[in-house]
């Protein structure tokens, strides 16, 4: 059976499409998030993390010694701090932990490996600070799901010692986008599309080739990594972006869990003030997050 809160929600993104230009689809994107006023007993602190421009959120109970690192969405090319605070500051709730949201550089001022940079340099600002790697959760939605797998990659890479989990909702793990939902969600995803995506993955990459896995973490290796939430709604294009990742993590002997929501579409957690089921994932990655890093 439909939910019918998410039918309200699609009929909201039909009366708001995405524009053509990306100063307005920039826009678009953080009205969005921005419709959804912070609760009072939320503070917000701007931070400089390794020069990366960076928001701290804390929620009351937030145990000051545990973090969230969260990668927002946008394709790499929109999305900012705005977009989702309010989500993550509620995925901090939700795990008792602080947030700290990472307002990385986007292309097409800043292509691929900017990002990753970005990433990388967020992570060292939370050690610096004396976070200890075992309390900090890194967390990322579509872009940012795979921005933060290949954050994993490269810090295992390095010799780094890894967070204790992540947390991906909707990862964009695959540059090329071959994954057979591509077709077959087309018509019920509302909002993430072949032609769109392969549009932003150009933007983005600006001649890398898109198998590469710094940008397409689908084709990395794996192994080692820690304890991965994988979340999607069974209305995107990008659901088989997160079944191949789950299977290719399982196979590395990476601990995954994943959950496919009936009826979601992409970047459901953002409507979680008028969606049950926004409320209930985001109480699924507050769980999985306190059980990682106590």
């Amino acid at each position: 059976m439909a939910d019918g809160e998410i039918d309200a929600i699609r009929e909201m993104l039909a009366a708001h499409p995405r524009a053509a230009e990306l100063a307005e689809r920039r826009l678009r994107l953080d009205g969005l998030g921005a419709q959804y006023a912070l609760p009072s007993d939320v503070r917000v602190e701007p931070a400089d993390a390794d020069g990366v421009p960076a928001e701290w959120t804390t929620t009351p109970g937030a145990d000051p010694a545990r973090v969230i690192l969260f990668l927002h969405g946008g394709g790499y090319v929109s999305g900012s701090i705005a977009s989702h605070r309010h989500m993550i500051a509620q995925a901090g709730r939700s795990a008792g932990a602080s947030t700290l949201a990472l307002a990385y550089r986007l292309a097409p001022e800043h292509p691929f490996p900017a990002a990753l940079e970005d990433a990388l340099a967020g992570y060292r600002y939370l050690l610096a600070q004396g976070f200890e790697p075992a309390h900090i959760a890194i967390a990322g939605e579509s872009a940012g799901g795979g921005l933060a797998v290949a954050a994993l990659v490269r810090l295992r890479e390095s010799g780094m010692p890894l967070p204790a989990c992540a947390w991906l909702s909707s990862p964009w793990v695959d540059l090329e986008n071959t994954g057979v939902t591509m077709d077959t969600k087309a018509a019920v995803d509302p909002l993430i599309s072949k032609p769109y995506l392969t549009e932003l993955a150009a933007i983005y990459l600006q001649g890398t080739d898109p198998r590469t896995p710094a940008a397409s973490p689908l084709h990395a290796d794996l192994r080692g990594l820690p304890p991965l939430l994988i979340q999607v709604g069974t209305a995107e294009t990008l659901l088989d972006d997160a079944v191949r990742l789950a299977g290719r993590a399982a196979a590395a002997d990476v601990r995954v869990t994943l959950q496919a929501w009936p009826h979601m579409i992409h970047a459901w957690h953002l409507f979680h003030p008028q969606l049950e089921a926004g409320r209930r994932a985001l109480a699924a990655v507050g769980a999985f997050v306190r059980l990682a890093t106590t």
